[in-house]
């Protein structure tokens, strides 16, 4: 099992590759993941910033990142909050709805 600090790491190289159809960026360099912060259970809590309050792809990116998370060995688990979109609260709801995404674990 991977360390807090190698998570840490390998979790912003995955989401590199995840780019952002409208502007051609990687979610990294468009610093749309703050606060990552992962527990030795292999649990992730991170912040998630679309690049607008009214970001036409912004529940299409939030799945993504989820899912490109979940995809790095070792992270048991996801703690995500939606900052700075007009509907966060609501899409902070859906997002950690463990039941939506068990797909991805399977």
């Amino acid at each position: 099992m991977k360390t807090p600090e190698e998570l840490r790491l390998a979790i912003p190289g995955e989401l590199s590759k995840l780019i952002d159809p409208e502007t051609g960026a990687d979610v990294v360099r468009m610093k749309l993941i703050e606060d990552l912060v992962v527990y030795s259970s292999g649990i992730v809590n991170y912040t998630i910033r679309p690049s607008s309050p009214l970001c036409p792809i912004a529940v299409y990116l939030e799945v993504q990142v989820r899912m490109t998370v979940a995809g790095v060995p070792g992270v048991s688990g996801q703690r995500i909050t939606v900052t700075n979109y007009i509907a966060s609260e609501k899409l902070t709801e859906l997002i950690n709805q463990e039941e939506l995404f068990d797909l991805e674990e399977g």
